[in-house]
């Protein structure tokens, strides 16, 4: 490497200028020396030399008492040497986490500085500046002569500014005693100063003050600072490059800031100084000035940015801003190092991945200890830098509409005045009077849900029940409530009304999460902690967070009741499914969703017993983002990622148990006024035992009406109203209920189908009676009768009090056909399964409503078994269908699927006699063959298969009779047996 470049050139060409001056100074002088010896030829040598000797003494006493007397009258005002020691020194204010080993930012003024001790500064930090700024530092008394002749005497001579040449002691008055005027006169008083301060301290005090103190570029002062704003460590851990590079900033730091390649090429001048001066091998220096040193500039070495501005305003409301800025104090926070560092990638990763998609520009994320509500978690933005999207707005702390999720706060208000999660609420479309207009909200996906419990009203997020359940609870009611919480946003009551629920007024996430960790605390609030220690710069403590007792702002039965409802993934699955991200598998976890009407904000908020944890979604300008977006798909993924990652290792904790107060009010308790009977389909009769399966019908009867008929709003435990027609939504009300009935009692596919307002009957089935029952006797075959053939001739006679309908005829109960024609003989086909001996002949009569009534025959067939070309193996005969689904898969097995080519599927309705084709099978070769029935009204059909041969030729016919009967489904809402839907809800 060449040792000389072009600053060193430099250098060395102003050192020579200085030499060869000093040179004419001295040529000159010897030869006026010479002209006078010539003129003083005539005088004695000794005669000379003893004038001359007095001369020159005159002249150095002239010349020491004229210093006396300017440095005297230079000094007169000079400052104390020991303001060094004993000056206050501005001092950078340290945020830390929780642990103090972690250091989120360094809150300065003018100057950041941070104080460090001369022996925890590496050697080559020493050397590096001692190499390029002074030499001979712990050779000197403070000055340098050589150094003060050049920038002084040759700098007056020549005219112009005194030139440089301070050590270090120098430069150190300069800058923490004197100004930086560059004049004789300040010269002057550095000079005094100097030698004044090395007598006062030793080298190794000076060099300590001078690394302290020395600016290094920008506001950072002090070797510490520096090395902590450029290079994001401490000067304890730099290396020999970073070292040279840190030694170049005194001499021109914003030049050599604004300039790197200047920059570089002053640190391996320096490098080579400290070869030169023995203090590393020329190896060494070769090695550094390889290595590539980034310099960062920027609001560096900052962690959660937006909570460490949270932390520095409330220090300042404290301590003033001075003190803060420049007082050196230490603050340890509540942060958790790991968690902040992990939210904050979450976050950052998500908005980037999902944001454009989803139209979604930031996102933000609190995380609290519900035990004592310290934040363990601050992310205000995706990134703070991130002008485009405001990012250095901290949104934790910025009021937004927090939508569903500030339904919680409501239905727990209700769970106080006595209402429980079993309460059943109507989700139909209702009008709500208002003091303006009336108030008609509706449910995120438009759907109505009818009677709901509030356990499935809340974790489904609908709408119609919230905003009933804040009229029952009261607005008032749930704003006190909600200041008990700790909402500071909501203090302006004239502003909000029924849509309250629905997040019509504004909260910040930090204030909505920690009303959330009341919950998970049992009811008990702390205000938000953010500091655990505040010490000042001599090691003084001026604060320190202590535990306490929270206050009581609910009972623990609410705390447990709210938290066992959101909690409860099975109640929310009929909206959100059973694996959203509002859930964490086997780990409890309470939460809710929330999204603004119009798309603006998202949320999700949840805990378990050991973690709180909110997150909003959005764009800070309030623009919406893409139709659907909400807190289930922007906000849920987030919060979902971080709380998996934070108690990743953590034991799984429970919620405290509970105990739903049964309260006597059966709407309050969750029971509907629905009677389920059996009633006789002819009469509307109760069902007697002798009314038949065709005829019965399951009905629910029901009166059913809103809450206000059952309850007081305003004592909800008490009797119900004498008149609840005088509540002012009453009448609205129950319009919902009605108009929801007559909807669902058109549509036959709605689970409340057979649901009625009706009177319980009294009377039971007069029409169905043992008087009314046909008879009916089988004439032939004989008793015992053989039959020769494989066909069977019947004959039968019947009397009825009523009309008689129909025959039907079984062999050992199996279907083997019918007739409605008088005198209803038949000959039937015995099914090919029959092997030869005794088969109970069975003929049965019924009537125009099923009365019916059988005769019995055992008769011998006696022709052979033989394989029946197609066997029906599904439905089995006698077999009941529940109409649970529109279709029915029959199933029938084809033993030798060879010798069939096709077989059809017919069904007869034993009521009416309407014969339909079901389906026409090719059989093309399969053993199995299946067919869909579409299953029709609830009734006894005769299922008939044939199977015929490629000539149309029929091999074989089997019939079963079975029973279509519509399901029986309770009214009372079940949310364990919820269905499952898939739509996005708010």
């Amino acid at each position: 490497m060449n040792k000389w470049t072009n600053n060193n050139f430099h250098e060395w060409r102003v050192h020579k200028v200085g030499s060869g001056t000093r040179n004419r100074f001295a040529s000159n002088a010897g030869k006026n020396l010479g002209s006078l010896i010539k003129k003083s030829k005539r005088f004695k040598n000794k005669a000379f030399l003893k004038n001359a000797t007095l001369v020159g003494l005159a002249c150095f006493l002239f010349f020491l008492f004229f210093s006396i007397i300017a440095f005297a009258w230079v000094g007169r005002d000079l400052p104390d040497p020991n303001a060094l020691s004993v000056r206050n020194i501005e001092q950078t204010t340290k945020i830390y986490d929780r642990t103090g080993e972690h250091v989120l930012y360094e809150i300065h003024g003018g100057q950041n500085r941070t104080l460090i001790k001369l022996e925890e500064i590496p050697d080559v930090m020493k050397w590096a500046t001692i190499a390029t700024e002074d030499q001979r530092f712990y050779k000197h008394k403070g000055f340098n002569p050589v150094r003060i002749i050049k920038g002084v005497v040759v700098g007056t001579l020549f005219g112009g500014r005194a030139q440089g040449g301070s050590t270090i002691t120098q430069q150190l008055v300069k800058n923490a005693i004197l100004s930086n005027e560059r004049t004789v006169t300040r010269k002057i008083k550095e000079l005094i100063l100097s030698i004044e301060i090395e007598r006062r301290f030793s080298k190794d005090e000076i060099l300590q003050l001078y690394l302290n103190e020395i600016p290094y570029g920008s506001t950072n002062y002090g070797v510490e600072a520096a090395a902590q704003s450029y290079f994001g460590i401490s000067v304890r851990e730099v290396n020999l490059a970073q070292a040279a590079t840190l030694a170049a900033f005194p001499k021109a730091p914003t030049r050599y800031l604004n300039d790197p390649a200047l920059l570089k090429s002053r640190r391996n001048i320096i490098l080579q100084m400290m070869t030169d001066e023995g203090y590393i091998s020329k190896h060494q220096a070769d090695e550094a000035a390889g290595q590539e040193v980034e310099i960062k500039q920027r609001v560096a070495n900052i962690t959660a940015p937006h909570f460490v501005f949270y932390i520095k305003e409330q220090l300042v409301d404290q301590y003033g801003e001075r003190l803060v800025e420049e007082g050196g104090l230490k603050v340890i926070t509540t942060i958790d190092w790991e968690m902040q560092n992990s939210a904050q990638e979450i976050v950052s990763r998500h908005v980037d991945e999902f944001g454009e998609k989803l139209g979604f520009s930031n996102a933000a994320l609190v995380a609290i200890d519900p035990k004592n509500a310290q934040i363990l978690t601050m992310v205000g933005s995706h990134d703070y830098f991130d002008e485009e999207s405001d990012g250095a707005v901290n949104v934790a702390t910025r009021p937004r509409q927090p939508g569903s999720s500030f339904k919680p706060m409501v239905y727990t208000a209700g769970f106080i005045k006595g209402y429980t999660p079993n309460t059943i609420l109507f989700d139909a479309v209702t009008k709500f009077s208002t003091d303006a207009v009336q108030y008609t909200p509706h449910n995120y996906d438009l759907r109505e849900h009818g009677p709901v419990t509030i356990r499935k009203a809340l974790q489904g997020s609908l709408n119609i029940p919230a905003v009933k359940m804040l009229y029952l609870a009261g607005i008032n009611n749930v704003l006190d409530f909600a200041e008990d919480l700790g909402y500071t946003t909501l203090s302006d009551r004239s502003r909000y009304g029924l849509s309250l629920v629905l997040g019509g007024g504004e909260v910040t996430l930090l204030e909505h999460t920690n009303a959330y960790a009341v919950f998970a605390n049992n009811g008990e609030y702390n205000a938000p902690v953010g500091m655990l220690k505040v010490e000042d710069t001599e090691g003084k403590t001026l604060y320190e967070w202590s535990e306490s007792d929270g206050k009581r702002v609910l009972e623990p039965k609410y705390a447990a009741m709210i938290s066992n409802v959101l909690s409860d993934n099975g109640s929310r699955a009929y909206v959100f499914g059973q694996n959203s991200k509002l859930q964490l598998g086997s780990r409890p976890v309470a939460a809710k969703s929330g999204t603004t009407n119009d798309f603006k904000d998202s949320w999700v908020l949840g805990y378990t017993p050991s973690l709180a944890a909110g997150v909003w979604g959005g764009n800070n300008n309030s623009t919406a983002m893409v139709r659907g977006a909400g807190g289930s798909t922007v906000a849920a993924p987030i919060w979902n990622e971080f709380m998996k990652k934070a108690l990743e290792n953590k034991p799984i904790e429970q919620f405290p148990s509970v105990e739903i107060p049964i309260t006597g009010k059966p709407i309050i308790d969750g029971q509907l006024p629905v009677q389920t009977i059996e009633i006789d389909r002819y009469t509307g009769k109760l069902a007697t035992q002798y009314t038949p399966q065709s005829f019965r019908e399951v009905l629910r009867c029901a009166n059913l009406h809103s809450i206000l008929y059952y309850v007081d709003k305003s004592n909800p435990l008490g009797d119900p109203p004498a008149q609840p027609e005088n509540d002012p939504q009453y009448t609205l009300w129950e319009d919902g209920v009605k108009n929801w009935l007559a909807k669902v009692n058109e549509s036959a596919d709605s689970e409340f189908s057979n649901l009625k307002n009706c009177t319980v009957p009294t009377q039971e089935d007069d029409v169905h009676t043992i008087q009314n029952q046909p008879s009916i006797t089988i004439v032939s075959p004989a008793e015992n009768g053989t039959i020769a053939t494989r066909q069977i001739l019947i004959d039968v006679e019947t009397t009825s009090p009523r009309a008689t309908r129909r025959v039907d005829y079984f062999l050992d109960g199996i279907y083997i056909g019918g007739t409605s024609i008088r005198p209803y003989s038949i000959s039937a086909q015995v099914p090919p399964s029959f092997a030869k001996g005794f088969h109970t002949l069975k003929a049965t009569v019924y009537d125009d409503v099923d009365n019916s009534a059988s005769s019995e025959r055992i008769v011998n067939i006696a022709s052979d078994y033989y394989e029946s070309a197609a066997r029906l193996v599904d439905p089995r005969p006698g077999q009941t269908i529940e109409k649970i689904n529109d279709a029915y898969t029959i199933a029938i097995e084809v033993p030798d699927p060879a010798t069939v080519s096709s077989i059809t599927i017919t069904s007869e309705n034993h009521l009416t006699g309407f014969m339909d084709l079901i389906a026409e099978i090719a059989v093309n070769g399969n053993i199995i063959v299946t067919s869909p029935w579409i299953l029709p009204d609830g009734g006894t059909y005769a299922i008939t298969i044939s199977a015929y041969d490629a000539l149309g030729g029929i091999l074989s016919q089997e019939s079963a009779v079975v029973n279509i009967v519509s399901p029986y489904t309770s009214v009372l809402p079940q949310e364990d047996t919820a269905p499952e839907n898939t739509t996005t809800p708010a």
